[in-house]
């Protein structure tokens, strides 16, 4: 054939969207075409003619526009739904006896394969703009809200600072890493990042002056230049960013040089949920933290498996001897938290220490508790549960507890 060509129907037009064409193949790009290949789809021509001089329509329009056309095959692009797209068409100039209804088979397998990943497209792009429509309507309405998480040195019985984690009260109901997930997958990872820090930095006046606010961002979010304006304008030694190791960085010197001058500020730098992302130790050798949060994934098992504790206790030595702290996050358990102060890891979150809830829960029970460290532990440690753990308190428990990797403002 001399040429053969994708094309869709709109307004009674042709698009013209692949071809294939030999050195005559502008005789198919005009009307005539269009006409045939409209005609073809409509049934009033056969999907495949050997001898175009069989079919005296085809012949007339050939004809009318002084082309040749001496043989064809086509198929229809048609969806589950029966709407019409386009087509897959073939011509020649010369008439083609050799033409048979496998010809035609093969033409139209290819056509449906179009049509299959058309509709995927078309579905993808349709889930885009819903998701996109819905993460919109979430900053725009300020759906995004925050709760806080005491972090605890347990040998002093001390609050250290807490973490802001975002939650999103907005349709469908599910957990903010997937919320998160999907701001990335949509292009809007920065915005919502920036709007769920934001919002994160608003209860820093609450926040007792000893006690340190700890956020979470993105390295990609990170280099924004709005969101590094943003955090400029705050009280950088009260602030701890948490960087998560989930996300790879393209380009530490980058990130570095970013962090530079608010580092110098006081600024100080977290890598969260080590020892289970892919980027394994790379963050923490190429960052150079000022805080290790180990992942909950690993202190869940950290009393019964060898391996978890001998991480742990690697990683505590690793961060005496560089002058970093570490803190374990996602303690449930006594039998936990005992492990960890064995290996010399007093710095903690999780369940057991505090539950996430809204600041004044925490401040008020603060300065109840003023002066009297082991009655603020425990007082910290039966706050008022998060809203939305308790609306969703019916979960099975294994839905409940934070998911390994959870990490970006999502706990």
């Amino acid at each position: 054939m001399d040429v053969a060509f994708l094309c869709a129907f709109r307004n009674g037009q042709r698009l013209l969207l692949l071809a294939d064409c030999a050195s005559s193949a502008d005789a198919f790009a005009e009307p005539h075409a269009t006409a045939l290949c409209m005609r073809m789809v409509e049934g009033l021509l056969p999907p495949v003619l050997p001898d175009a001089r069989a079919a005296p329509e085809a012949a007339a329009l050939a004809s009318a526009a002084g082309r040749p056309l001496g043989a064809w095959l086509s198929a229809p692009i048609r969806f589950h739904d029966a709407t019409m797209f386009g087509a897959v068409c073939c011509f020649r100039a010369a008439p083609h006896p050799g033409l048979r209804s496998g010809d035609a088979s093969a033409v139209r397998l290819l056509a449906a394969l179009v049509a299959r990943l058309l509709e995927g497209q078309a579905d993808a792009n349709r889930i885009r703009r819903v998701r996109l429509q819905r993460l919109q309507r979430a900053l725009e309405e300020a759906q995004l809200t925050t709760v806080y998480q005491p972090i605890l040195d347990v040998a002093s019985q001390t609050l250290e600072g807490y973490e802001a984690l975002t939650r999103f009260h907005c349709d469908p109901q599910r957990p903010p890493d997937w919320w998160f997930a999907e701001a990335e997958a949509v292009g809007l990872q920065a915005q919502v990042e920036t709007a769920a820090v934001t919002a994160a930095l608003s209860g820093l006046r609450s926040v007792p002056r000893k006690a340190y606010l700890s956020v979470n961002v993105s390295p990609a979010t990170l280099l924004e230049p709005g969101f590094l304006r943003m955090l400029q304008a705050q009280p950088l030694p009260r602030l701890v960013l948490e960087l998560t190791e989930h996300a790879s960085v393209e380009d530490y010197e980058t990130v570095v040089a970013r962090l530079a001058p608010l580092r110098a500020q006081g600024l100080r730098i977290a890598v969260d949920d080590a020892g289970a992302g892919f980027a394994s130790f790379r963050h923490i050798l190429r960052l150079r933290p000022d805080l290790i949060k180990l992942d909950g994934s690993l202190i869940a098992r950290i009393d019964r498996d060898a391996g978890a504790r001998a991480l742990a206790g690697a990683l505590a030595r690793f961060a005496d001897q560089t002058g970093c702290t570490v803190v374990a996050e996602g303690v449930e358990t006594e039998a936990e938290l005992q492990v960890l102060r064995q290996l010399g890891i007093d710095k903690a979150q999780g369940f057991l220490l505090g539950r996430p809830a809204p600041l004044p829960v925490f401040t008020a029970h603060a300065a109840a508790c003023q002066g009297h460290s082991s009655a603020l532990e425990r007082e910290i440690s039966t706050a008022a549960v998060d809203k939305d753990s308790a609306e969703n308190s019916t979960a099975p428990a294994e839905s409940r507890r934070v998911p390994a990797g959870a990490g970006l403002l999502r706990k």
